[in-house]
């Protein structure tokens, strides 16, 4: 069973290869065309998306700074509760003394125990204001989030809706493409697709007429025109690097 050739190694002349380059032109002209109407939509849901995220890790940030709080917030409560019964036992203990001396070191520490819950309520206090403005920003990031995902979810479900609505008139157009392809080999697909990358509308392929490039618009000599009708390699022009090709309803047949 004798194995397919490829494109490349297919017999097509050179008038063909450039007939099926400009039919490849006009039909991703009119991808292009579908997608211009998408307009902005894919760069939009893109950004919303980033800043959605953005959002949501920053609330899941705020979320763990307040469950530190939380947890410090314990740390001197317990601490707290354990000075008071430091006091007591102190208290109970200068009740037994036998002279000034230990009397005044059991009341250095009670003072020092004092001191320390002097310190922990202080901090206490630091804890809950620090809390009440980290769910502020919570309250404000959450309410952020929640309308920016709104924003995404129309967005998104308007884009669907024009991707699902011509899909098929896509996948039309790409399998047209894809033989048009077939007669043309890589070399000159990669340069075409490098001019289109390079052009703002996308036409790396144009016809001359009236003497003119289809592309910049700029003259194209009389001698220039019958090498392009002529179609035996290919031209582009000396001003916009465009593939110049004749006029399918103008040009004569070449010989």
């Amino acid at each position: 069973m004798a194995t397919q050739k490829k494109a490349s190694d297919t017999d097509y002349s050179m008038q063909e290869k450039i007939l099926a380059l400009y039919e490849l032109q006009k039909i991703d002209s009119k991808i292009d065309a579908i997608n211009k109407v998408k307009g902005e939509l894919p760069l939009e849901v893109q950004d919303l998306e980033d800043e959605v995220a953005g959002l949501r890790t920053r609330i899941d940030n705020i979320n763990g700074e307040i469950e530190e709080l939380n947890t410090l917030t314990k740390q001197r409560k317990r601490e707290v509760d354990q000075a008071k019964i430091q006091i007591g036992n102190y208290k109970e203990q200068q009740n037994n003394v036998r002279n000034n001396r230990e009397y005044d070191a059991i009341t250095k520490e009670i003072e020092y125990q004092e001191l320390e819950i002097e310190l922990a309520e202080k901090r206490l206090k630091e804890y809950a204001v620090a809390v009440k403005n980290k769910k502020a920003q919570l309250e404000t990031a959450e309410a952020a989030a929640a309308e920016r995902e709104t924003d995404l979810n129309l967005k998104r479900a308007e884009l669907e809706g024009i991707e699902a609505e011509t899909a098929p008139q896509v996948a039309e157009y790409e399998a047209q493409a894809a033989a048009a392809k077939e007669k043309i080999d890589e070399r000159l697909i990669a340069a075409y697709s490098r001019i289109r990358n390079n052009v703002r509308n996308g036409l790396a392929v144009v016809t001359v007429k009236r003497d003119a490039c289809g592309g910049c618009f700029n003259h194209i000599p009389p001698q220039r025109q019958a090498d392009i009708r002529l179609g035996k390699k290919i031209i582009v022009c000396e001003y916009c690097g465009r593939i110049l090709v004749a006029d399918p309803e103008t040009a004569a047949p070449a010989e």
